[in-house]
């Protein structure tokens, strides 16, 4: 039972993060219906920055709290990302906004493939540590243990992902994002800035983006350039799983993907003698992502709805 607890907290952790990147993809698919490969390596660009900005603030010996560091390195790599957001919308999608899907595909594919590179070129091939400046005195509720930062991670991640629902739904900005997913023609009829609205999409995806990445590397402990690729197919994975376009559904989907992954790794690991054990936690995501799009293509929460004229 122990283990049980303790890997459904796991599954908290890793969910929280997967269901934060998953809302950057369900946000772009609702509004253009576009799939942005590239948002995973947004996530490793945050970390990228946050990591080097951490650097440079512990070298100025500055007697504050490791986490008030944390947050003015993010404070930092959130309008980095932000604008990076904002400049592959601008330049690789605005483009080609009415041109068949398999281009804005291709070239999503393209953007993610310059990211890396160009983070190779900066931060080189290795792995960059997370500097050690997090406690690591374990927190023991219910049989489970984690540490502070996990912590830290299931409740920020509840935080901006319930800021964000308001956002959608009690804003001036929601709505015209709401309107424009609706119907761009009739929305922009209605006095609505589409570009602008579809430009805060993806700044708004970004900044959850860059907040991942940290969240990630702070866990783990390390970045490298090429981890927002397996990190952007389990978010997208986790959207389709609660169906992508709708922002509850990535949510729960993200959530139920941490949680499936966890048991997967862990708790059947541990019933099949660790034949089927962490090394294989992959397996079980994308083994959910085929038997979704088998059984249930709209997802969970996705509701069936005809193709876009």
């Amino acid at each position: 039972m122990d283990m049980l607890t303790q890997q459904l907290v796991n599954g908290l952790i890793l969910g929280s993060i997967y269901a934060l990147i998953a809302l950057g993809y369900t946000l772009v698919y609702g509004i253009l219906g576009l799939i942005n490969f590239a948002h995973g390596e947004v996530v490793m660009i945050g970390a990228m920055v946050t990591i080097s900005c951490l650097g440079w603030l512990l070298g100025l010996n500055m007697d504050v709290s490791p986490f008030v560091l944390i947050a003015g390195s993010v404070l930092m790599a959130i309008p980095v990302c932000a604008l990076l957001g904002a400049g592959i919308e601008r330049l690789a999608y605005r483009p080609l906004r009415g041109a068949p899907r398999l281009a804005p595909l291709i070239t999503a594919i393209g953007v993610s493939i310059v990211l890396q590179n160009l983070a190779m070129m900066i931060w080189g091939r290795q792995y960059v540590p997370f500097p050690d400046i997090l406690p690591h005195d374990p927190i023991h509720i219910g049989g489970a243990t984690f540490l502070p930062v996990q912590g830290a991670i299931v409740v920020l991640s509840a935080v901006l992902m319930a800021g964000l629902i308001l956002l959608i739904h009690r804003t001036r900005l929601g709505r015209a994002m709401r309107a424009t997913a609706q119907s761009p023609s009739v929305a922009r009829l209605m006095g609505v800035s589409v570009d602008r609205v579809i430009a805060s999409t993806f700044i708004i995806g970004s900044i959850l983006a860059a907040v991942a990445g940290v969240m990630v590397s702070a866990n783990y402990g390390q970045a490298h350039a090429y981890m927002g690729f397996m990190l952007g197919l389990k978010a997208f994975s986790a959207a389709v799983l609660g169906g992508i376009g709708n922002v509850a559904g990535a949510v729960v989907g993200g959530l139920l993907l941490g949680l499936i992954e966890s048991l997967g790794a862990g708790y059947i690991g541990d019933l099949t003698g660790g034949f089927l054990g962490s090394q294989y936690q992959d397996v079980f995501a994308f083994l959910v992502l085929i038997l979704v799009l088998v059984f249930r293509p709209s997802g969970l929460l996705g509701e069936r709805q005809a193709d876009r004229p």
